[in-house]
C-alpha cells in the first residue's frame, strides 16, 4: 500500500485536526462523503470498529506511514517492556522524519521526509537519508555542511513558527543542530489520539 497522496483537508475533515499531516484549516466543518452534510444529528452511528479503526487512520496519516509500517511498530511496542500504547508513541516520534519536524526544520512531516530523502539532515555527523531510522537519546540532528542544505533549512526555519518544541528536544539555530535529551511525554504530543484503541485494533491480529 502506498502512502496517501490526496487531498489532506479531506482527511483532517473525516478525523479531525493532525498536525503532521498539514497546518491547514478546512473551512468546511461536515465530514466528506454524500451522506454527511449534517454533522452531529444521530444518523450515522459509529460502531466499536470504526472508532478504533479512526484512531488507527490518525496514527497512518499523521505520521505518513504504511500499514505494514505501522503493524510493525505495533509489534515492537508489544514487545517491549513498559505500556504498549506510549511505547509504540515513542517509537513513532523518535522517526528520523518525526524529530525533523518537531524540531520545526518543516512544516509537516511529509516535508521533513523530504529533506530526508534528499539527504539535507545528519544524524552525529553522519548523513542519514532513511526517514524512518530510529534515532536515540542523546544523538545529534544537524545540518548538512553544503550552502544549500543550510540555506533551505534557515528559510524553513523562518516559515515554520508555529509549532513549538516539546522539552524533550533542543535546537540551536547558530549552529544548525539539535540534540534529543530524552523519550517524549504524553502530555507533549501534539495529535489528539486514545492510543489504547489502536493497540485493541490490531490485539486480534
Amino acid at each position: 500500500m502506498s502512502r496517501y497522496r490526496g487531498p489532506k483537508l479531506r482527511i483532517t475533515r473525516r478525523l479531525g485536526k493532525l498536525p503532521g499531516l498539514t497546518q491547514k484549516i478546512s473551512k468546511k466543518t461536515a465530514k466528506p462523503g454524500q451522506h454527511r452534510k449534517t454533522s452531529g444529528d444521530g444518523k450515522n452511528k459509529t460502531t466499536e470498529y470504526g472508532i478504533r479503526l479512526e484512531e488507527k487512520q490518525k496514527l497512518k496519516f499523521n505520521y505518513g506511514i504504511t500499514e505494514s509500517q505501522l503493524y510493525y511498530y505495533v509489534k515492537e511496542a508489544r514487545r517491549r517492556n513498559g505500556v504498549t500504547g506510549l511505547i509504540l508513541l515513542q517509537l513513532l516520534e523518535m522517526r528520523l522524519d518525526t524529530i525533523c519536524f518537531s524540531m520545526g526544520l518543516a512544516s509537516t512531516i511529509a516535508g521533513a521526509r523530504q529533506l530526508v530523502n534528499h539527504g539535507h539532515i545528519t544524524v552525529n555527523n553522519k548523513v542519514v537519508d532513511i526517514p524512518s531510522f530510529q534515532c536515540q537519546v542523546t544523538d545529534i540532528i544537524g545540518v548538512k555542511i553544503k550552502a544549500t542544505s543550510q540555506n533551505l533549512i534557515k528559510s524553513n526555519l523562518k516559515l515554520v513558527n508555529s509549532i513549538s518544541r516539546p522539552n524533550h528536544l533542543e535546537w540551536d539555530d547558530l549552529k544548525l543542530e539539535g540534540r534529543i535529551k530524552n523519550y517524549c511525554l504524553r502530555s507533549e504530543l501534539l495529535l489528539d489520539l486514545n492510543e489504547l484503541l489502536v493497540i485493541e485494533y490490531y490485539s486480534r491480529r
